[in-house]
């Protein structure tokens, strides 16, 4: 099971999860109570209900660099471009826009 916070404009704002069922993605309550909070996505809307999905939710892995930086990142990082939850960790910690992926390390 891997995990990644998910940031606005530096503020957390959900956890995403990938298990072997897939994937799930969930706003942080405290999140979810602030007045000024937006959604990540029109596609995930601010609900407490979990967002679930067999394949790795569109937004994210649009997010995912394509073509010549892609191949960099596959080739520095030796990263197997079928792995989409690994590619979004490794690339997307400083996207381009408000959001930010951090992987969440196991204790």
């Amino acid at each position: 099971m891997r995990k990644a916070n998910i940031y606005i404009y530096e503020q957390l704002a959900g956890l995403l999860i990938e298990n072997e069922e897939g994937y799930t993605f969930t706003y942080n309550n405290n999140y979810l109570s602030d007045k000024n909070a937006e959604p990540v996505s029109l596609t995930l809307p601010l609900t407490e209900i979990e967002h679930k999905s067999r394949t790795m939710f569109p937004f994210f892995d649009g997010l995912i660099p394509e073509g010549w930086l892609l191949e960099i990142a596959e080739k520095n990082w030796k990263l197997n471009p079928r792995d989409r939850m690994g590619l979004l960790l490794a690339c997307c910690f400083d996207c381009i826009g408000a959001v930010s992926i951090v992987e969440e390390k196991n204790e």
